[in-house]
């Protein structure tokens, strides 16, 4: 009797950690300025003086995909192959890419940009805020 009544606790326990995993998640406006890096599970980062803040919404269960919101103060960075395929639409500050062809892009806040996993050039900014989507399929 106690062994059933443990398995069917066990089983109600982990239908609610189930059922709190497959949540919608939602960042109001309000949130994506800067209260979101405050929730759980939120990263923060410091590395060569740059802090960058993440908070990622969604994984897939694969690992391939993954959405968020994503902060970064002052950097450069020169990328021989970007290592994923990218969505961003940015909030808040700039940023100047520079493929490795000499073309050059400027995203400002309110634009959104691809960029294709294997993508060569330098990644330039001040500072910005970006809502984000990658895939990388996974390794099989």
């Amino acid at each position: 009797m106690l062994r059933s009544i443990l398995m069917i606790a066990a089983m109600a326990l982990a239908t609610e950690a189930s059922a709190q995993a497959l949540q919608p998640v939602k960042i109001s406006p309000a949130d994506a300025a800067g209260p979101v890096f405050q929730r759980e599970g939120a990263q923060v980062r410091t590395r060569n003086g740059n802090t960058t803040k993440d908070f990622e919404m969604l994984h897939s269960t694969d690992k391939g995909f993954s959405a968020g919101i994503y902060e970064a103060g002052a950097s450069s960075h020169d990328f021989e192959s970007y290592r994923e395929d990218e969505f961003m639409y940015f909030l808040k500050g700039s940023v100047t890419l520079t493929s490795k062809d000499g073309t050059v892009t400027k995203i400002v806040a309110g634009d959104a940009v691809t960029l294709p996993k294997g993508w060569a050039g330098r990644w330039e900014t001040e500072g910005y805020t970006k809502y984000y989507v990658t895939y990388d399929a996974p390794k099989k």
